[in-house]
């Protein structure tokens, strides 16, 4: 009886015996992939995580779930939350109030009244959780940002008695979120922006330390302009003339994973799409207050975040 084995790799023959294992051909090589990603799967590492470190942290990775293929190009990065996030951390907490969970953001609530007026906007973001390697069913998503006229509710001089633009979504289980609202305005020394923060659970919301990714989305700039030429928006034409992403103190190192998909129009309301991608890993480290107490920027000096 010949005793002669081919040699395998990993328990499985190699398709080309007498050469090296890279060279194995094209089969070989999915098959490598595939029982990688399982163990890393066993060990808790996802499939995005091996990505980026064999890109330098510019993989792709898509992930079917509920029959909804979505796209992340990696973690989104951590951002400052700035000196008015209303979420405990410097002042006001918005998060604890009853009615927080809601699509629709241009309405004050919690026994505030009030409506934000501006060009309409549909924010629709993507949560994947890249650990898991999936859609990041659960997660509670916290969004606000600025007023048409550039102040921030609950800080700015005026609006200190509203609540509106800020809202929570828990994510489906495509890990979407949905908000309507208006388009932001560009105040002075800042690239026009939303906020996001995303929390493991509509239960974890109450604390702001529990946030396990801060950023934020960099409004693209053919969709400003159309919006700052209407009614309303006239201080934003000067002060987004006055700045760039690249000038931009938070988005001048890059804003590639921070730049949604916009369609629509200043007459008929934009869509603004986005997917967000967290790794629950790695430690939330973005989310401290810029600007300390009180703040900078609208109402209060120049923005700091």
């Amino acid at each position: 009886m010949s005793t002669d084995r081919t040699p395998t790799y990993e328990g499985r023959p190699l398709a080309r015996p007498a050469e090296e294992v890279v060279d194995q051909g094209l089969q070989f090589d999915l098959g490598t992939l595939v029982t990688r990603r399982r163990m890393l799967g066993f060990l808790g590492i996802g499939a995005a995580t091996v990505g980026l470190a064999a890109c330098g942290g510019s993989a792709t990775t898509a992930t079917a779930t509920s029959g909804t293929t979505t796209t992340s190009a990696g973690e989104i990065p951590e951002e400052t939350a700035g000196p008015y996030p209303g979420d405990g951390s410097n002042g006001p907490d918005v998060l604890e109030l009853d009615g927080i969970v809601r699509s629709d953001l241009t309405t004050s609530f919690g026994g505030m009244t009030g409506i934000a007026g501006g060009v309409p906007m549909t924010l629709t973001l993507t949560v994947q959780d890249l650990a898991a390697g999936g859609a990041y069913e659960g997660a509670a998503v916290y969004v606000w940002h600025c007023t048409r006229e550039g102040g921030y509710s609950l800080y700015s001089d005026g609006i200190t008695d509203q609540n509106y633009l800020r809202g929570v979504q828990v994510a489906d289980a495509d890990g979407v979120v949905t908000f309507t609202s208006i388009w932001p305005a560009c105040y002075d020394g800042r690239w026009p922006h939303i906020h996001v923060e995303v929390y493991p659970d509509e239960g974890s919301i109450t604390d702001s330390a529990n946030a396990v990714a801060t950023s934020q989305i960099a409004m693209p700039q053919e969709a400003c302009e159309a919006v700052y030429a209407t009614e309303g928006y006239d201080a934003s034409v000067a002060n987004l003339s006055a700045v760039s992403l690249d000038t931009d103190g938070v988005f001048s190192d890059g804003a590639e994973l921070e730049t949604p998909t916009v369609t629509g129009s200043a007459s008929a309301g934009y869509t603004v799409a986005m997917t967000v991608g967290v790794d629950t890993t790695t430690q939330a480290g973005g989310g401290a207050v810029a600007g300390g107490p009180g703040g900078g920027g609208p109402g209060g000096g120049r923005p700091t975040g």
